[in-house]
């Protein structure tokens, strides 16, 4: 068995998750794929894949119970974060990641192609200008930096009665929940236990008042 695979199996063992077979060899993949493809596009500051495992793996898994429908789409996702652990963790449901950098996308659709994960569509546009033909249930991101940015910005993603904004963070950023326009509000702050990573970390769902 790989060190990945031990450590992943390590880390996992300190939450609630179950992880198969085929999750922990395409979580695994996933991390040697952004390890290899990072010394040539430079997608993510942590550059040792164990530390990819808690800062990356964990750090997305752990917002897998909280998935509430069946169509979401991760905003800035970057090289596929939350959303690709996310995909492979809840194969029963669709994931679409938006990234405006070729380069990002390019990467996530090989990651796709190698590890035959099914569920996730691509999509290349900055997030103002992306128009679904379909709402979303829940509009994920790890990485915008303020929840008004987030809410102002996405605004036209989520279903308008149900959808759901999950906003991933460090400390319960109350200053950012102070800024959030009248026709949002916050409700639910979930505590995410992330096994050996140092600091808090959140998840904030917002929804439309009404």
């Amino acid at each position: 068995m790989s060190e990945l695979k031990t450590r992943l199996d390590q880390l996992v063992s300190q939450t609630d998750l179950e992880v198969n077979e085929q999750q922990r060899n395409q979580l695994v993949g996933y991390v040697e794929m952004l390890d290899k493809w990072n010394k040539a596009y430079n997608l993510t500051s942590v550059r040792n894949p164990m530390d990819m495992l808690v800062k990356h793996i964990l750090d997305s898994i752990v917002v897998s119970p909280h998935l509430q429908g069946e169509r979401f789409i991760d905003v800035g996702t970057g090289p596929g974060l939350p959303g690709i652990p996310l995909a492979i963790m809840n194969p029963d449901k669709t994931f679409f990641l938006l990234d405006s950098l070729g380069k990002r996308i390019r990467f996530i659709k090989q990651v796709l192609h190698e590890l035959g994960i099914k569920n996730v569509t691509t999509i290349q546009s900055r997030v103002e200008e992306f128009q679904p033909e379909v709402k979303f249930d829940g509009v994920l991101s790890r990485a915008f930096a303020s929840m008004l940015d987030m809410v102002e910005w996405c605004h036209h993603l989520p279903k308008e009665q149900t959808g759901l904004f999950l906003a991933l963070k460090g400390q319960l950023p109350e200053e950012e929940i102070a800024t959030l326009p009248e026709w949002c509000s916050v409700t639910d702050v979930k505590a995410l236990k992330v096994p050996e990573l140092e600091g808090d970390r959140h998840l904030v769902i917002l929804s439309r008042k009404g």
